[in-house]
């Protein structure tokens, strides 16, 4: 008995080591009701996996990029990360401060299995830096159907001439056409949407991709502008200084007609007790071949020889990208998974119009940040800011444009 006792004993703490082995501190910036529930289920599903989570929220993602990028240079550093889908944690890499997580990669086939926007932003010179959790369409059109009925809309826009059209319509029914909170990124996304869905994938790719000072004034892209400057027409006077969820809030109550947002407003909707389909509608650009805008967050992981630190992160890197992990997160997140082998089942009709446009890789388009440096995104932030908010013309934009990309 005293044997078994001991042995008892023995397996009880060798289990208790192990799981403090993998302790995986993770510094995130899911703070809302929403956020904090999907990042649960993240948590959930690495203490399942025989992990210990430790949650180190940081309200804010520049407060939480800042708090993990110190904490790497300062050499405290988390076990894994939060960043977006895009070039903010390049010069961490080239600092040589970032573990490679090449073993679950090949382990599980991310050549693959993800997206090329995806692998062309975590695979830096042959070796994978992060690891996915998600893909966020930043360019999704939400609209309330009983605004529309009510303006005599019949049907969804397929161009951007129907889409003026039912602008229109909403206007002369007294109702406030475009829902737009006027923070600067959000007069960021709604360019950058009408320079890919107006302009075309050409235009996009010239001006986002190549740098093309030349493009800027090309036919394409002074379309985009020109419909740009006429869609300011089209929000209220209250626009200036409001939050995204707010101008959410105008759509779900029928106040507003359209909201040109990220899939994270799904969360909105569904906490408002609407259902996609049903209260309110989605499309993802215009016609069914429309571009689909890649974008979302990733983990990374702060260079440690600990062992310990290290089976941690490969074993977070293996649980989130596991299908059921994804999604049950993404359910949550409002986001559709990395992934298209998934069951689609429990997903909404726009995630599931998500993940369809996911399995057609003509169709992927990468976002402005996994395009540009943090500096150039800047700089072109602050043009359109600028012209949305003043009287200036399109002949100006071309110019200021053609400056900030110039570098």
């Amino acid at each position: 008995m005293k044997f078994k006792t001991l042995a008892a004993a023995a397996f009880v703490a060798l289990a208790a080591n192990a799981a403090h082995a993998q302790k995986a501190e993770v510094i995130h910036w899911w703070t809302s009701g929403g956020e904090s529930a999907a990042v649960k289920t993240l948590a959930d599903a690495y203490n399942q996996a025989g992990g210990t989570w430790v949650d180190a929220a940081v309200a804010g993602a520049d407060n939480a990029r800042a708090a993990a990028i110190n904490r790497i240079a300062g050499g405290n550093p988390p076990t894994a990360a939060q960043f977006n889908t895009s070039k903010q944690y390049h010069d961490v890499i080239d600092e040589g401060l970032l573990n490679d997580i090449d073993p679950v990669a090949a382990k599980e086939g991310w050549d693959k299995l993800l997206p090329k926007p995806i692998i062309d932003s975590i695979k830096i010179k042959g070796h994978y830096y992060a690891v996915p959790v998600n893909i966020h369409n930043p360019t999704w059109f939400w609209y309330s159907k009983s605004a529309l009925t009510k303006a005599g809309v019949a049907a969804e826009p397929k161009t951007v001439d129907e889409f003026f059209a039912a602008l229109d319509k909403l206007k002369a029914a007294g109702l406030v056409p475009l829902a737009l909170g006027g923070q600067s990124w959000q007069e960021w996304i709604t360019f950058y949407s009408f320079v890919l869905h107006v302009g075309g994938r050409d235009a996009y790719l010239k001006f986002f991709r190549d740098h093309d000072v030349a493009s800027v004034n090309s036919e394409p892209f002074r379309k985009a502008m020109t419909a740009l400057k006429k869609l300011h027409g089209y929000v209220d006077a209250g626009s200036p200084g409001r939050n995204w969820n707010d101008a959410t809030a105008m759509v779900i109550s029928g106040k507003a007609g359209f909201q040109i947002m990220g899939d994270w407003a799904k969360g909105e909707f569904g906490a408002a007790g609407q259902t996609a389909g049903k209260e309110f509608g989605c499309f993802a650009g215009f016609g069914p071949s429309a571009p689909y805008m890649v974008a979302g967050d990733v983990f990374v992981f702060p260079k440690t020889t600990n062992k310990a630190q290290i089976e941690a992160q490969h074993k977070l890197a293996t649980v989130f990208t596991s299908p059921a992990t994804q999604v049950a997160f993404n359910n949550k997140k409002g986001s559709i998974p990395i992934r298209t082998d998934v069951d689609t089942g429990k997903m909404d009709v726009c995630a599931q119009a998500g993940v369809a446009a996911m399995k057609d890789a003509s169709r992927q388009i990468a976002n402005p940040d996994m395009l540009m440096t943090p500096d150039m995104v800047g700089a072109v932030q602050d043009v359109i800011t600028k012209f949305w908010n003043s009287n200036q013309s399109v002949d100006d934009v071309v110019k200021a444009l053609q400056g900030a990309i110039k570098g």
